[in-house]
């Protein structure tokens, strides 16, 4: 979209929509990134509420505790510092101080971050910097620290480095989208002139774009998965018609353009990105290549799901999605085939079905350009994502055989492990309270960096659980977070992957906490929840499970400790060899 599509955009009903809270820190002219920010808002379904500080006071709202910025109360913080205005000051400096200069700037970032996230339990997005050369030094720029290159990109690389060490610092990477599209398109010298706007109008959009992106991953909006077809998307020809040995893959002609978009959805695999095929196809033949075409870069092994038949495509997206159990706006369907992606959208409401250009040896950056993988956590975990779902397909399949389901649930053999957050297992605990919408009843987003407290704070409980049956490990698979409250236990964060729905893990949780309230003299449990627009899934949760809705308030729940009894499961607790949880 371009900026005046954006624009346009504000004119519209916003009222229905999500509100977030986001302030925006700039050292220059920021008005219309505001305006493409609330804009690109309004196609992702959010409601921007931008709070703009005035022309270059980054310092003066972050620093004044007392500030519009901390009365505005932003959930996210935008800090926007350009390289022209950064190139300013490196000219003032004198010769012996130029080397120093990148490292007395993240000092200075650092610095507004810590103050920042002190203050407020926010999020901070800082925009890094396009790498301006300013030809003093010309190529020896990259040998000596007292060129403005070597001090830009210092600072770069510096800023990955902060933002590993804090949890809730984000860089929006406007360095490699202008080294991808080109200063010229980036930039307008004679409207930064006249205006001091750093950004040309066709950049903005896409800024803003990165920026909600960020803003969407860490509310735990992202894609988990890719479906794909095969003729003329992951190989050129026609398996069916052309046969294995004369398809296009490998190193040779239109073959290279193929073999490179295999070896990024390979990337994605190996990142936690789920892979599948649908298509129509037999699947003896759709499955030969995979297995012995020496070009191949993915194999069978790589794909959670593989479906091929002659079936309607939207029919087996919706046999794939069964088996997953995740929404349709977590998937991303890749088809060459125009009216097989038309299909698909009309029958698949929030489904991504991005229109693949007609040239695949377009199809890699144009995908690449559409950063549809963002994502705010990254444990080593995800790597281990499609053997799960590979497992949960064998399950699908042997359940189908069981008429009754606690015969079935019985064969599982399942057990369980249930243990306090420590330093192993937050990483996994924070990415489940970003990435879980569905059942999720408070929707309540933790960072490492907020949940190590919690953790070791006297006042809360906190327990996560694994779940292993005959067929695998589905590793980490629910979270809670309980606070004492005088004679009750209130349920601050219940989670749970729904990978592990129909297993009775909910029952198991509850016995546990109920548990753990008598072990600490506590006579009644409290549940809240808040519906969200994804959280439906659970607005009988507590119903269900014999709590009472509570006079006067609609959305909390109580239990009684001593009236409760155990349920039944047919899971048993492994005990860890860590400290019991008290």
């Amino acid at each position: 979209m371009n900026f005046y599509d954006l624009k346009s955009n504000l004119k519209k009903d916003f009222s229905n929509l999500k509100k977030v809270k986001v302030a925006l820190l700039g050292d220059s002219s920021t008005q219309l990134l505001v305006k493409a920010i609330k804009g690109y808002g309004y196609e992702v379904g959010f409601n921007f509420d931008i709070f703009e500080a005035d022309y270059d006071q980054i310092e003066m709202q972050a620093l004044d505790l007392e500030s519009e910025l901390y009365q505005f109360n932003a959930e996210y913080v935008i800090i926007y510092q350009s390289s022209e205005k950064l190139l300013a000051k490196f000219y003032k400096l004198d010769n012996a101080d130029k080397p120093l200069f990148a490292d007395k700037h993240i000092s200075s970032v650092s610095n507004l971050y810590q103050t920042i996230t002190n203050k407020n339990k926010c999020k901070v997005i800082y925009l890094n910097f396009v790498e301006t050369d300013d030809s003093v030094f010309g190529n020896y720029a990259n040998k000596t620290g007292s060129s403005f290159l070597y001090q830009v990109r210092k600072i770069n690389y510096e800023l990955m480095n902060l933002a590993q060490k804090h949890k809730n610092l984000f860089i929006c990477d406007v360095a490699s989208l202008q080294n991808t599209l080109g200063a010229a398109f980036c930039t307008d010298p004679k409207i930064y002139i006249t205006t001091d706007l750093i950004f040309s109008l066709d950049f903005l959009p896409v800024v803003a774009k990165n920026i909600t992106d960020i803003i969407l991953a860490s509310a735990g909006v992202i894609k988990k998965c890719v479906i794909m077809d095969l003729d003329n998307t992951i190989w050129g020809g026609i398996i069916g018609d052309d046969g294995m040995e004369n398809i296009q893959i490998g190193e040779l002609g239109i073959g290279k353009s193929f073999t490179a978009l295999q070896l990024w959805l390979k990337q994605l695999k190996q990142r936690g990105i789920i892979l599948a095929v649908c298509s129509k196809n037999d699947e003896n033949i759709a499955r030969e290549p995979f297995e012995k075409h020496p070009d191949m870069i993915l194999r069978l092994s790589d794909f959670a799901v593989f479906v091929a038949n002659w079936n309607n495509k939207a029919e087996n997206i919706n046999y794939i999605r069964n088996i997953l159990n995740i929404g349709f706006d977590s998937m991303v369907f890749l088809d060459d085939n125009p009216f097989e992606r038309n299909l698909v959208k009309s029958l698949i409401p929030g489904i991504t079905v991005p229109d693949l250009p007609e040239d695949p040896v377009d199809y890699l950056n144009y995908l690449r350009s559409c950063n549809l993988f963002e994502t705010a956590s990254y444990t080593a975990e995800d790597e281990q994502r499609t053997k799960q779902y590979q497992q949960e397909a064998q399950r699908a399949i042997v359940q189908r055989q069981y008429i009754n389901e606690d015969e079935f649930l019985l064969s599982l053999n399942m057990t369980s492990q249930v243990k306090p957050f420590d330093k192993f297992n937050i990483p996994r605990v924070s990415q489940l309270t970003q990435r879980s919408n569905q059942f999720n009843l408070r929707t309540v987003r933790y960072s490492e960096e907020e949940i190590t407290p919690l953790a070791k704070s006297d006042d809360y409980i906190t327990i996560c659980f694994t779940l292993e049956d005959k067929y695998g490990d589905y590793g980490l698979i629910s979270v809670v977070i309980l606070k004492k409250d005088h004679k009750s236990l209130f349920i601050d964060t219940w989670i749970m992957s729904c990978r592990v729905l129909k297993r009775g893990m909910e029952k198991f949780t509850l016995n546990k906490i109920v548990e753990l309230a008598r072990k600490n003299g506590l006579n009644e449990i409290v549940g809240e929840y808040i519906p969200t627009s994804k959280n439906a899934l659970v607005k009988d949760h507590y119903h269900d499970l014999g709590f009472t809705k509570c006079k006067g308030d609609n959305n909390l729940w109580n239990l009684n400790v001593e009236a409760y009894t155990p349920y039944p499961v047919f899971i048993s607790e492994k005990i860890p060899d860590t400290e019991k949880i008290s």
